[in-house]
């Protein structure tokens, strides 16, 4: 019997600036590579797209733009619920067995308004039995 497995979100690109929405363009999410290096994604890969202004949330795949440009940029159908200026979130999972979760890195990102890397954080997660304990607490965590 296979073991159980859980989506789990390994890394982010928190509240980063949309740089543009180009519907006519075939799909997906273009990003800069130095910022999808730091989050740990790679490129065709699925991520999930949150829009901070409207609430929007969709599925995609991740390309690569140019290096150090800062691109955040919704292709195709996409491009109808982002606009430029937006701030998004980007997550990225991984299917991983039950007992491997505990202990295992999360990284969130953090980037200015120009989409430039401001600092990555690393968060471990608990074992069960770990949880309630005070220095897991993330509750009312302020990113800005």
């Amino acid at each position: 019997m296979m073991e159980a497995t859980r989506d789990y979100m390994y890394g982010k690109i928190h509240r980063c600036t949309v740089t543009d929405a180009e519907l006519h363009y075939v799909g997906s999410i273009t990003v800069d590579p130095v910022l999808l290096k730091a989050a740990g994604i790679l490129p065709h890969t699925r991520v999930d797209v949150v829009n901070i202004a409207n609430g929007a949330r969709l599925s995609t795949y991740v390309i690569e733009g140019p290096p150090d440009s800062g691109v955040i940029c919704l292709n195709g159908a996409a491009a109808h619920h982002f606009s430029k200026g937006d701030l998004a979130i980007i997550m990225a999972y991984e299917q991983v067995p039950v007992s491997q979760i505990p202990g295992r890195t999360s990284r969130a990102v953090h980037v200015d308004g120009q989409n430039r890397i401001l600092s990555v954080d690393s968060h471990v997660t608990p074992r069960l039995e770990d949880l309630g304990l005070p220095e897991n607490n993330r509750y009312a965590q302020v990113f800005i």
